[in-house]
């Protein structure tokens, strides 16, 4: 049975996908494979199947409250992402203009505005860093074999702003406001979870549902957007804007949306900036080597779950793969975790990010350091503010070891680092030091550039050491 646009509520199912066509000698149509992955929550309509046989447009959107996309976002986007490599047209949206009113959904209480300058700094880094994704991940694919022969269509950024910054309060009520029914607005959960709790809902956060609408109704009018990609949360947008679409667009052609799972901790908190938990994409927030360790961590009861939804690895590599972790005669190795964590890596930083991550894994787990360059330490550190400095050989070279650690921040005072090498919780180079007054000399530098000094157990700073 045909879905009716004209209805202002949509079925919602989770399904199974019927067995799917293929128009790639490598990759099954991209449902069927979302699905397998478990990245599928719902779809509007059995239809998509068919439909993704083909090429189309997607889109996804993201407001930006932050600089940076965080792995919450990623998710969402690597569905779009499996897209791309199969040759669709991929849109990823920036939400210059609804990223200042701020989206109900899930939430309990509304955002604080951000001010127009810190929003356009917002959307300028996570323009920048969606290029970027796109460009390391098909890179990615392709070292792995994992696209279409054909030509791989450029993504599209775009800033909604662009089209809500010339509309006037009567242009939005009429051409916006006149096609859409207070009844179903009020029904979205979103709405009807605040309408219940004792903060309410502002008229502003209430229309929102009504900007993103017009969003997928603009990008199916201008870009022949027939999809519409978002976390599970963004069901009720999303057929808010199929519903308009419907009623607008005199075009016979369907518009269609499918949600994602919400990536959610083991404690059932959901990732992202709210939870504080966020673990960013940009390394001068969460460091190559801290998002490389986050993958490393996780728990092997999840690790399989990881692998099909971040990486490009089939069901049968990471069959494999987790086979092998198990029979491993080294657990402590985490070999299932440590292929997680480097395609992750890569396809969100590059290949080079994947050495240095290990580098600093090296060099943080005090293993030995002979076969680790200096420069490789400073590439694996120099966007870690916490660990890392430079200064000139003049100021540092020949001092006491007391003494630098006082520079770098590592302790307090000179009194507290002699301490704490008398108690042997001092090392250079992972090498423990057992003399108070040790200075700091040229052969205590690896490549004659870089000393690694670290307190107690697992503070380390990495000290660059240039030319004076």
């Amino acid at each position: 049975m045909l879905l009716s646009y004209r209805s202002s509520t949509l079925i919602c199912r989770r399904r199974l996908l019927p067995q799917a066509h293929y128009y790639s000698t490598r990759l099954p149509n991209v449902l069927t494979d979302l699905e397998n992955r478990g990245l599928i929550a719902n779809t509007t309509s059995p239809d998509l199947v068919s439909h993704t046989d083909t090429p189309t447009a997607i889109y996804c959107g993201v407001d930006p409250t932050a600089n940076s996309l965080h792995l919450g976002n990623l998710l969402t986007f690597m569905g779009l992402f499996h897209f791309h490599i199969r040759g669709h047209q991929t849109i990823a949206l920036v939400g210059g203009a609804t990223g200042s009113i701020g989206d109900p959904s899930g939430r309990n209480s509304e955002r604080v505005p951000l001010e127009r300058d810190v929003l356009d700094k917002n959307v300028a880094g996570i323009e920048h860093q969606v290029h970027r994704f796109f460009h390391h991940g098909l890179l990615y694919a392709q070292r792995r074999q994992k696209c279409l022969d054909t030509t791989i269509a450029t993504p599209k950024v775009l800033n909604n702003y662009t089209w809500f910054n010339g509309m006037t309060a009567l242009d939005f009520l009429g051409s916006v406001g006149r096609y859409a029914r207070v009844n179903s607005m009020l029904a979205k959960e979103s709405v009807r979870s605040r309408l219940e709790s004792t903060q309410g809902i502002s008229f502003t956060e209430f229309s929102y549902q009504l900007l993103q609408a017009y969003d997928f109704w603009y990008l199916y009018q201008h870009h022949g957007c027939r999809i519409q990609l978002g976390g599970s949360d963004q069901w009720g947008n999303i057929t808010a804007g199929i519903d308009m679409i419907g009623k607008r667009s005199e075009s016979a052609a369907k518009a269609y949306g499918i949600t994602v799972p919400l990536l959610l901790t083991s404690t059932g908190e959901k990732f992202g900036k709210s939870a504080g938990n966020a673990v960013w994409l940009d390394k001068s927030m969460t460091t190559v080597f801290d998002f490389y360790q986050f993958f490393m961590k996780t728990a092997d009861q999840d690790v399989g779950k990881y692998l099909a939804m971040f990486t490009l690895f089939d069901g049968d590599e990471i069959k494999r793969i987790l086979e092998q972790h198990k029979v491993s005669e080294n657990p402590e190795m985490r070999t299932a975790q440590a292929t997680l964590a480097s395609e992750v890596t890569e396809l969100v930083h590059g290949l080079d990010a994947v050495h240095q991550a290990k580098v600093a894994t090296k060099v943080l787990f005090g293993e030995d350091l002979s076969n680790v360059s200096g420069a490789d330490i400073v590439k694996a550190f120099e966007h870690d503010h916490r660990r890392f400095s430079a200064w000139d050989q003049e100021k540092v070279m020949h001092t006491g070891i007391d003494q630098l650690a006082t520079l770098v921040k590592a302790t307090k005072s000179r009194s507290e680092a002699q301490k704490l090498i008398k108690a042997g919780g001092m090392y250079l180079n992972n090498v423990k030091v057992t003399d108070p007054r040790q200075k700091l000399a040229p052969t205590d530098l690896i490549d004659g550039s870089v000393c690694l000094l670290r307190v107690g157990k697992s503070s380390y700073h990495a000290v660059h050491i240039k030319p004076s």
